[in-house]
């Protein structure tokens, strides 16, 4: 296999022509974009490719806070940065609404301790997966109702082998331009496109538990990547291969377009 050598300039060349590729082959000059801006580096960078890709004025941001988000000003600070139309739509409401109906239905958590070890009325699983999946929800329901867009997906390659993400949720899309880059690949591409150091950099965080992502996994992205892309292993390896090993099933389940680098790749994906 290939010695590992990221070239920022070339890869980044190279997923704004496959973007362009896919939108003339799933589209047509007037096909818009729908994409989820979370103030994050994932988002963040793969709005900016689209803008480079099929300019600006087909690229829809959407903010999708669950009540008050803190951090909902890094999501209006890439939308200004990058002048594109967007909306706000606060999922709270809807989802308070499937909650209601939950607790409606008489559908309560079961004794499983394995699955639930939330004593609250929802489940931590639920709480986590149930708002990423509303906001799927939304990014196609202004795609309906616009008409003629594709709905991108934003997840990276790192989260992708140990499962940090939500299956049908920001796992979902039309296609995902960045899947098979890893984290620091795209910090790199969006400080080479020149996008706000406070986004590309921010730990990322599902914004809901105070933790960041590598908190709650209990290793880092980056001893992640270093196995990926160089096969080299941490004292976590054990770890992270078991979390690879459980969640390789929804990679394979959920196989969207995307694009591929021609990058070594020491895990199958």
């Amino acid at each position: 296999m290939n010695e590992y050598n990221f070239n920022v300039e070339k890869i980044t060349a190279e997923v704004i022509n496959w973007i362009q590729n896919w939108i003339s082959a799933n589209g047509n000059e007037r096909t818009k974009v729908i994409i989820g801006i979370s103030g994050g580096k994932d988002s963040s960078v793969t709005a900016a490719l689209l803008t480079k890709a099929i300019g600006k004025e087909r690229v829809i941001g959407v903010l999708m806070p669950n009540g008050e988000q803190k951090d909902i000003s890094d999501s209006q600070t890439l939308v200004s940065h990058l002048g594109i139309q967007n909306f706000t739509v606060n999922i709270a409401k809807a989802y308070a609404g499937i909650q209601s109906a939950f607790t409606d239905a008489g559908v309560t958590q079961t004794n499983d301790s394995s699955q639930n070890t939330d004593s609250a009325p929802f489940s931590a699983v639920f709480k986590t997966n149930t708002p990423a999946r509303l906001r799927m929800v939304t990014l196609y329901g202004i795609a309906a109702q616009i008409g003629n867009c594709r709905v991108v997906n934003t997840c990276n390659l790192s989260e992708d082998l140990v499962g940090y993400s939500t299956f049908y949720g920001d796992a979902a899309g039309d296609f995902a331009p960045i899947n098979k880059l890893t984290t620091e690949e795209v910090v790199a591409i969006g400080d080479y496109l020149g996008l706000p150091s406070s986004l590309t950099h921010k730990a990322p965080s599902d914004g809901m538990c105070g933790k960041t992502d590598e908190d709650n996994l209990g290793f880092t992205y980056h001893e992640v990547n270093e196995i990926a892309r160089k096969n080299i292993k941490s004292e976590h390896y054990k770890k992270i291969i078991a979390k690879y090993q459980a969640n390789l099933f929804k990679v394979k389940i959920i196989a969207l377009p995307c694009y591929k680098p021609d990058l070594p790749l020491y895990l199958e994906v």
